[in-house]
Order: C-alpha cells, then structure tokens, then sequence
C-alpha cells in the first residue's frame, strides 16, 4: 500500500470522483434553468420566474464547489504524473486551453451578469446570458472529454523526442472516440440534473410544501430526466459498439470473457468471476444478446481476454495487459442497473404527469424520487471507473502505461500526505455543500420574495453572490 503507483492511483481516482459530482450535476441544473426561464419569458407567468431563481440558487452553489474541487484535481497532475504531463502535454495543451479560456470564461462572465442582471436587463438578454452559461457548461465538457478521448484512441498526432506532439489539431476533434463519449456524458448530465430536481420536489410535495410549485418543477424536470435516461442508454449503446473495434480487451472485461465467447455471443448477467485461474466458476447468460448489442445483429465474435492477450503480446511486447476484470465487469453492471431504474422511474413519473395523478397518494412513487437522487451519480461513478479502469495497464492507450507515467521522485509520504489533505478538504467541501442545500430547500421559493420585500433590492444577486464566495 506505500506503493507510490497505487497510492498515486488512489489520489487520482479520490480527486476525480469526488469533482465529477458536481460537474455533470452544474450541466444537468444550468440546462433546466434555461428552460424554466424560457417559459418565463415567453409564458410572462411569475412562478417560472420564481422556479428559475430557487434552482438557481442551488446551481450557484454546485457551480462554486465544483470549481474548488477541479482546480485541486489539476494540482495532482504536476505533483503525481509529471511523465504523463510531459509526454501529452503538447497534445492536450490546446483543448484544455480552449476549455479555460473560452468555454470557462464564457461560464463565469455570463453567470455574473446572469446574478446581478435581474431587472437591469432585459428579460431576452437575461434569457441570453443563462442559455450561454449552459452552452459553457457542455462546451468544457467537450473540451475535456476531447482529451480523455486522446487517452482512449491517440489520433493526431506524432511521437517526437519521446513526446507525443500534436500534428491535426481536427482528427482530435472529431476523433471516433470523442463523438460516441460526449453524447453519452451530456445526455447523463442531464439525467443528473433532473434527477435532483425530481427528487427534491418530490419531497417537498410529500410534506405539502408549495406544492403547485413543486409540482411543475417536477414535470419539467422528469420530462427531461425521461429523455436524457434514453439518449444516456442509446449513447452507451454506441460506445459500445465502439469499444468493440477499438478497444476490445475492456469490452471483453467488462462481459468476463475469457476464451473464445462464440458466434453467437451471449452476454453475461452474473458471473464469479476467479482471476487467478483465469475463469468464470458460475455464469448466468443470455443467448445471442452480446452479438446484438456489439454488432446490431444476431451474430457475431468477441474475443476473449486470452487470445487478445497474446495479440496485444505480439503487437506491444510482453506484459500483463488484461485490466482488473471484476471491477470493469461490475462497474458496468451497475451503471446499466442505475440507468434502467431511471428510464423506469421517470416513464412512470411522465405517464403519472400525464394523467394528472400527481397526488400525495402517491407516496411509495415520491419517496423512491427522492431516493432516486443518488442513481445519476452512481451511474456517472460507475461508468467512469469502468472506462479508466478497463482501460489499464494504459495511461494512453497503446502508447504509455500507467506504470510509466507517475512522478519519478515523488515518494510515498508526500503522495501519503497530498491524499489526506486533499480527501480532508474535499469532506469538508462536501459537507459545506450539503448543509448550503438543505438551507436553501427548507426555505423554499417563497423565501425569494419575501426578502425581495424586505430589503427592496433583488435578492438573488445578494445570494448568488454569497454563493459564489
């Protein structure tokens, strides 16, 4: 365990996890605002200005955290991997670049007049500036995943001086990789957002607290969580297929094939998995499904971990290059499980919506909302370890190893020591964050216009400045 490599492991998977609470839940919110706000503008009706406002607030605050805590998971990339930084940094040097300089400025400017532009701009400029937040928002997004697409599938580029050194600037932004992920991501960042709104107003309604406005705020929001659950699903599906072409030995891992599955290829529901003999003692399949979830169609090969293991032996040298099987196999399987709970969830909600049946009779459906907050997250943590984990040994993949790209002189007591501080702080973040949501939510929306009577001046710029500090 003082492993420098595994401790090094351990304080990027911390960081990352811990930051990508917040990032898809700020894209989901922003997105949801955006429209609460466009049916203000064109509906002219007061509670989606108000609706716009209270979600606002709790958008401030995850926005706020969530910057602290990307910025302490880029200090770990100077301090853990210095080789790694090295040898793509001319690669990812552009996307990040752009990503902070245009995509994250074009966030923060627009948030701040978006804060203070209440009743000093113009409803349609004010509309404006929140619907650019949310084009920032996806905009990072892209940026960012553009170069965790490089480490999944190297395109553009030429290795110089041990270096990998950009050379088309366009096969990274439209490298395969990138354009099944990003689609994916966005789609379960919505699911994120609407979730929480979900589960929040559902809450509320159960304890008969403004329960109109609750009410809508859920409609919107479970219309929204139907529809980003489905694109997430299809998404996956074509990253999927993807995988199967690029990156065979994870998709293998993530089914716990070993040898030769067969043509046709059933897929695995439950397998014991035993990594030391190299096989599964208890599987529990469906037939022909992984041919048709791999290849659209009732038949087709995957290949094993084995036989790609000796291909990968021929094609990069010896080594060890089947990744942690259970982690991958497992981590899928419950993203998948996470995800179909939120189609299921949220086509209930919409058919309830429908028919005008969202009553508190309904108590069973709002008390599993509430708890249904969790499912995005779980899904998001799921399916990122799953992709960084069932990628190992690679760093990038085909060209660097994990082994190869941590700090030559970073020992194990400072690494020991950032990861205690870092794990501190992103607690005391965390708990920060729960405690500024719960007072927002217990105060509730009318809360907004009584201080708005009170003290004569918009409020919302006086929280959301409070936010944001």
């Amino acid at each position: 365990m003082m492993d420098p490599l595994i401790l090094a492991r351990l304080q990027f998977a911390a960081t990352t996890i811990f930051h990508y609470f917040f990032v898809p839940l700020s894209i989901g919110l922003v997105v949801l605002i955006a429209i609460m706000e466009t049916l203000y503008v064109v509906k002219g009706k007061e509670e989606y200005k108000k609706m716009t406002k209270f979600w606002g607030k709790l958008f401030l605050i995850n926005f706020a955290v969530g910057v602290v805590t990307g910025i302490i998971q880029e200090f770990q990339f100077g301090m853990n991997w210095s080789d790694y930084s090295r040898f793509v940094g001319d690669v990812f040097g552009a996307p990040l670049a752009i990503e902070a300089l245009f995509a994250f400025f074009m966030e923060s400017t627009f948030i701040g007049l978006w804060i203070f532009g209440w009743d000093r701009l113009s409803k349609k400029v004010h509309l404006l500036c929140i619907w650019l937040v949310a084009l920032g928002t996806t905009m990072s997004a892209f940026w960012i995943l553009a170069a965790n697409s490089f480490m999944q599938r190297p395109v553009g580029f030429t290795i110089n001086n041990g270096r990998a050194e950009m050379n088309d600037f366009f096969a990274l932004i439209t490298n395969g990789q990138l354009l099944v992920e990003f689609p994916h991501t966005i789609f379960a960042a919505f699911a994120t957002g609407a979730f929480m709104i979900t589960g929040i107003s559902a809450y509320k309604m159960l304890r008969k607290q403004d329960v109109e406005f609750f009410k809508k705020s859920f409609i919107i929001a479970v219309i929204m969580g139907l529809v980003s659950s489905l694109g997430t699903a299809l998404a996956g599906h074509s990253q999927a297929q993807y995988l199967v072409e690029t990156q065979p030995m994870k998709m293998a891992a993530s089914e716990g094939l070993w040898g030769e599955s067969g043509d046709p290829a059933p897929w695995t529901v439950y397998a014991h998995i035993d990594t030391e003999d190299q096989s599964n003692s208890f599987e529990i399949k469906v037939p022909y499904l992984l041919s048709f979830l791999s290849y659209s169609k009732f038949n087709g090969e995957i290949k094993g971990m084995l036989e790609l293991q000796k291909e990968y032996e021929q094609t990069y040298g010896p080594g060890d290059y089947i990744p942690p099987v259970k982690t991958t196999f497992w981590s899928f399987r419950i993203m998948v499980a996470a995800g179909s709970l939120m189609i299921l969830l949220t086509l209930y909600g919409c058919y309830l919506a429908w028919r005008k049946k969202l009553d508190r009779s309904n108590t069973w459906f709002y008390r599993a909302m509430l708890w249904s907050i969790s499912l995005p997250f779980i899904a998001n943590t799921a399916g990122w370890i799953m992709t960084e984990i069932g990628r190992q040994p690679w760093t990038v993949f085909g060209l660097m190893q994990t082994k190869d790209s941590i700090s030559p002189s970073v020992t194990p007591g400072q690494i020991l020591f950032s990861l205690i501080s870092f794990s501190t702080i992103y607690t005391a973040l965390g708990i920060v964050m729960v405690f500024l949501f719960l007072k927002v939510i217990k105060k509730g929306p009318n809360a907004v216009d009584v201080d708005h009577d009170d003290h004569g001046s918009d409020p919302y710029a006086k929280e959301g400045y409070h936010a944001i500090s």
